[in-house]
């Protein structure tokens, strides 16, 4: 036994007790209603039961960061407020990107009845022609059940039709793919969204998050606080929070004009600016933009960003079924030769050959 238990627990109550003499955090921007979460905050809570479709190769950090504030937050109010079960399309246990096997409670189509049920998937193919999967999410849904994706689990839901109007989020080096695939639902590069009753994130740590907001709504931001504590979270963090880490941090730069410049770039789309273009809309001339990115980044704007344009290309080459003049396009080169030159001089191998011999996905998201 934890001997920090009684402490923990004690704070939680006498946090409590003093709520109505503190004023309040603000909760996230409000979505849609949330089906079953607020409706069901009471003096007495009533079992929540969350089921977790486990796909093959599925991302165990973004798995473990959806389960563990819901034990947590059964240790830390001494009852059980959350239960959870999980699931493979066969009953079977499953594999994750890491190899670890995980046992699980029952097969797509189980009858026990689901307060939501998350696909937890970490590649693009994951529920991909599944008729057993698809009808049994789409039962789910008709019966009320709240429906969820964590990391690319987006893609389960979207392959079943049940994202179609909605606001997804799902891991953001996936977006351009998932947007072509399925024009009619919104992918966001917010951390988590939460459309009516339908509860996406975008993997790893925002699983934490996202469960976060769920026990926040339904039992309170005490109680959310005191778990994000407990796994030293010190922000429990919003559905607008970016995927990405700052510029600033990520590159650990500090002029204002580069990181403009940079963020300019990263922000690709489909038509990509000239260097030069860039430099005149941050205030500078080509030649001082060129100083700035050897003194901080030691390589010139336009090696920068060509391999910001390529790094996009491989993953519209693993991740879509776009021909591969159309990727080129999408990602600024004029020719399909020239792009075969620059891809080959920083990968070590063609177009065609990264899309013959590792078509995949990143499933250790």
């Amino acid at each position: 036994m934890n001997a920090a238990r009684p402490d923990h627990s004690a704070r939680y109550h006498r946090a409590m007790r003093t709520t109505a003499r503190r004023p309040r955090l603000p909760d996230a921007p409000p979505e849609r209603p949330r089906a079953g979460v607020a409706a069901s905050r009471r003096p007495t809570a009533t079992l929540w039961r969350i089921g977790m479709l486990l796909v093959p190769d599925f991302p165990m950090m973004a798995f473990a960061a959806a389960i563990e504030p819901l034990r947590a937050a059964n240790r830390l109010t001494g009852e059980r407020r959350f239960e959870w079960l999980l699931f493979s399309r066969d009953g079977a246990p499953v594999r994750a990107s890491n190899g670890i096997e995980i046992a699980v409670h029952g097969a797509a189509g189980d009858e026990r009845p689901l307060d939501l049920l998350v696909a937890c998937a970490g590649t693009r193919d994951a529920g991909a022609g599944d008729d057993a999967v698809h009808g049994w999410l789409r039962a789910l849904a008709r019966r009320g059940t709240a429906l969820g994706g964590v990391s690319l689990g987006a893609y389960v839901l979207a392959h079943a039709g049940l994202l179609d109007g909605r606001r997804c989020a799902l891991h953001w080096e996936s977006l351009d793919a998932f947007a072509d695939r399925f024009p009619r639902i919104r992918p966001t590069t917010d951390i988590f969204v939460i459309d009516g009753n339908r509860y996406t994130c975008a993997g790893g740590t925002s699983a934490l998050d996202m469960m976060l907001q769920v026990i926040a709504e339904r039992d309170g931001r005490d109680l959310a606080n005191a778990v994000s504590e407990q796994f030293i979270h010190s922000r429990i963090r919003g559905t607008r929070d970016p995927q990405r880490m700052d510029i600033r941090a990520r590159l650990g730069v500090a002029n204002e004009k580069l990181i403009a410049a940079i963020a300019m770039m990263e922000d690709l789309g489909d038509d990509p600016r000239p260097v030069q273009q860039i430099a005149a809309a941050v205030g500078l001339s080509p030649r001082q933009l060129e100083r700035l990115f050897g003194k901080y980044l030691r390589m010139t704007p336009g090696k920068y960003y060509l391999e910001l344009r390529l790094a996009r290309a491989r993953l519209l080459l693993l991740e879509t079924t776009r021909p591969i003049l159309d990727v080129a396009v999408a990602c600024g080169f004029a020719s399909a030769s020239h792009f075969s030159r620059c891809y080959r001089a920083l990968y070590g191998l063609r177009p065609s050959d990264e899309r013959l011999g590792k078509a995949g996905d990143a499933a250790s998201r």
